[in-house]
Formats: structure tokens, C-alpha cells, sequence
């Protein structure tokens, strides 16, 4: 399986939607401010730099996995138990958006997080089987042919 071109391919997906979701977020947090819109009575300008500082954060956010993964395909080895846990967490957050993407943005948008989610967990899975596969030192009798003596 290749699963560097794979992980490879994940990062710069998620790096790339990490600066479109950055993006997107500043010029909302513009066209509230400049349009002094509001919702239920709350202020203008927190409005716009909550939208600033929620994307901004899920930008980093999405753009840590990204690094995670592009440093997973450099290494061509599995990454750690807190990377794989923070991978795992971005495929959940891709598989809710996807969710909630279908009624609000359409099919087109559930496609695209729904191939990032693939791509995620095609990775993880990628090199979980590596993991599995090879047998740890201990387990083969530490490489020495004859037994301990007692």
C-alpha cells in the first residue's frame, strides 16, 4: 500500500483547508463588522473576532494535523500515541462537519470532508498495520539464538 503518497497528500489537503478555513472566517468576521450586523442583541464587535478567533484557532488547529501527517510521511513511520490521538480527532471533526455541511453548504462540501476524512483515516490505518505487523525485540527472544542461562 502506499501509504506515504497517502499521508502525503493528507497534509497538504489539511494544510490547504486550514488557510481556506482561515480565510473564510476573516472575511466573515468583515462583512459583520462592516455591515454592523447582529444576532440576538450581541455586540458587533465581538462578533467579529469571535469569527477572527474561532478560525484562527481551527486553522491551527487543522494545520498541526497537517503537520503531524506531513512529518508521518517524511519519516515513513507510524506516529506517536498523542499525534494519532489528535489525527483521530480530526477525523471525528471531519465527519461531524460533513454531516452538518449537507443541509447548510451542499453535497460538493460533504464530498471534499468526506475525502479528507478517507485520506485521514487511510493514513492512520496505514501505518497502524506496520505497527501491528512488526514483532518488538522483546518478543522475537531479543535477537539471541540460544536461551538465557538460569
Amino acid at each position: 500500500m502506499a501509504r506515504r503518497p497517502v499521508a502525503a497528500v493528507a497534509a497538504v489537503t489539511l494544510m490547504v483547508e486550514a488557510v481556506g478555513i482561515a480565510l473564510l472566517n476573516w472575511i466573515l468576521g468583515l462583512v459583520v463588522d462592516r455591515q454592523q450586523m447582529s444576532m440576538g442583541g450581541l455586540d458587533t464587535d465581538a462578533m467579529s473576532i469571535g469569527a477572527w478567533v474561532a478560525g484562527g484557532l481551527f486553522g491551527v488547529y487543522l494545520l498541526v494535523c497537517g503537520v503531524v501527517l506531513l512529518r508521518t510521511a517524511v519519516r515513513d513511520r507510524a506516529p506517536g500515541r498523542l499525534a494519532r490521538i489528535l489525527l483521530i480527532t480530526c477525523a471525528v471533526v471531519h465527519g461531524l462537519l460533513g454531516a452538518f455541511s449537507v443541509g447548510l453548504v451542499g453535497w460538493s462540501a460533504f464530498a471534499f470532508l468526506m475525502v479528507v476524512l478517507g485520506l485521514i483515516v487511510l493514513s492512520l490505518l496505514g501505518y497502524e498495520a506496520e505497527s501491528r505487523a512488526e514483532p518488538s525485540a522483546e518478543a522475537a527472544g531479543g535477537g539471541h539464538d540460544a536461551p538465557s542461562p538460569a
